[in-house]
């Protein structure tokens, strides 16, 4: 019996623990950017949450393995998937499959802030620039 409550007691704790829930009001860059900025939001296995500032664009790119959902905070521009672009503004979801070209020219004053999910985690490894 003591045994069975002191599992349920660390399944307890290990499942509220494993529960994130972050504002997006108040996400601000912590340093100077000249372009872009990105902050790590949450990331596990199974995928990678980032916060991202984009002043004037990000340049056209493709992730081998990963796909990608990007939600538009604040900002307008215009957002490339593979041949078609598309105007964006807040409220917009990406939906951006793996090995697709993808990149965004910002037109708004303000910088884009933007919330990218990647899954499976994101590290770095499969971003392949478009060649001009």
């Amino acid at each position: 019996m003591k045994t069975s409550i002191t599992l349920i007691f660390l399944f307890f704790i290990y499942t509220v623990s494993a529960q994130t829930i972050k504002s997006t009001y108040n996400l601000e860059p912590e340093e100077e950017y000249d372009n872009i900025y990105v902050q790590n939001l949450d990331t596990d296995s199974l995928s990678t949450t980032f916060a991202i500032w984009i002043k004037l664009q990000v340049k056209i790119h493709k992730h081998v393995n990963h796909i990608e959902n990007v939600y538009i905070l604040e900002g307008t521009g215009e957002f490339t998937v593979s041949d078609s672009t598309y105007k964006v503004k807040k409220g917009d979801l990406i939906v951006i499959p793996k090995n697709t070209w993808h990149g965004v020219n910002v037109s708004s004053k303000n910088p884009m802030k933007v919330i990218s999910i990647q899954s499976p985690e994101f590290k770095g490894l499969d971003r392949v620039f478009k060649k001009d």
